[in-house]
């Protein structure tokens, strides 16, 4: 397993809204790796998708979305914080930044206010920092025997898994989105450009999902009937049948919470198919969530199978 390949996913700065590193460091991977893999994609990466960008392989059935942002906390005024998404915060957290001054390692101070039991999020730091800064939990990338811990796991796997997908595909659509954590937005343009230049049947979310009483840690990727959105269950079924068929261990999850791009896939014009299917982790949205490697076998192989399947 390319462990250092994720852990550079992790340490690249790319809050929602400022992807744009995240952007450079894939297009820079796919120049230097492209030679070695299965087919040459052709790479979509114009001021119409914005800080997204979009590997076409061959002649598309399937496109696999990956969202490339994270959660963090944007500067107010003073020493004020507003979170990027919904990062756990407690008192202490290191955060990361850059502002017109220089580098930023500063710690993050929660307050909560007796009356209404409401948050009020500060930094401390030895100086003030830039109105509108953006900042990151510092990545404490820790590879372990059986499990890998870091901040951004969510979605540095879903990149990972797609990057690693892109050595031996042949026909598809790796699709890299911007603006998740936040409730979506580059989905909508993303489908728009797709369905018109480039359209398919098919989308899968590759994506990170919650250990829960259901879905546990050491047993396969997940395959989600459901969360706050119901995809078309007979497509849900078919992907069931074929992995069902593979000796790819996987687990499914039902859940009436949380979302994905997904969601925007099934509010679109489009008769487009869709399904997550992810990889599960726990203490999501803190410095230190958690996954084990199998689940990341699991994950890759499920997408390499699907991919030729589908």
């Amino acid at each position: 397993m390319d462990t250092n390949l994720l852990k550079e996913l992790c340490e690249v700065f790319a809050p929602s809204g400022d992807e744009v590193l995240m952007k450079e460091f894939i297009l820079n991977y796919v120049e230097e790796h492209q030679s070695n893999w299965k087919v040459q994609p052709e790479v979509i990466a114009t001021d119409q998708l914005q800080d997204c960008l979009i590997l076409r392989f061959g002649k598309p059935r399937t496109a696999v979305f990956a969202h490339m942002d994270s959660i963090g906390f944007t500067v107010r005024y003073q020493d004020q914080l507003i979170p990027i998404g919904s990062p756990d915060v407690k008192d202490g957290y290191p955060l990361v930044g850059h502002d017109a001054l220089g580098p930023i390692l500063c710690k993050l101070k929660v307050q909560e206010q007796k009356k209404d039991k409401k948050k009020k999020l500060h930094y401390t730091f030895g100086r003030g920092i830039s109105s509108g800064t953006n900042l990151v939990f510092e990545c404490d990338f820790k590879d372990k025997k059986k499990y890998i811990t870091s901040c951004f796991l969510d979605n540095r796997l879903g990149i990972y898994n797609i990057l690693k997908l892109a050595e031996s595909l042949e026909d598809g659509l790796l699709v890299f989105s911007c603006w998740e954590e936040q409730g979506g937005g580059a989905v909508p343009f993303l489908l728009d450009y797709i369905m018109k230049h480039h359209p398919v049947q098919q989308c899968l979310i590759a994506d990170i999902t919650w250990v829960t009483e259901g879905v546990k840690h050491g047993e396969g990727a997940v395959i989600s009937l459901r969360d706050r959105n119901i995809p078309r269950r007979s497509f849900v079924n078919k992907l069931i049948q074929l992995a069902g068929k593979s000796d790819i261990p996987f687990q499914l999850e039902v859940e009436g919470e949380g979302s994905s791009d997904g969601r925007e896939i099934q509010q679109s014009p489009y008769p487009l198919d869709w399904c997550f299917v992810g990889v599960p982790i726990a203490n999501t949205h803190t410095p230190h969530e958690k996954v084990q490697k199998k689940d990341i076998e699991s994950y890759l192989n499920m997408y390499h199978y699907l991919m030729r399947t589908l």
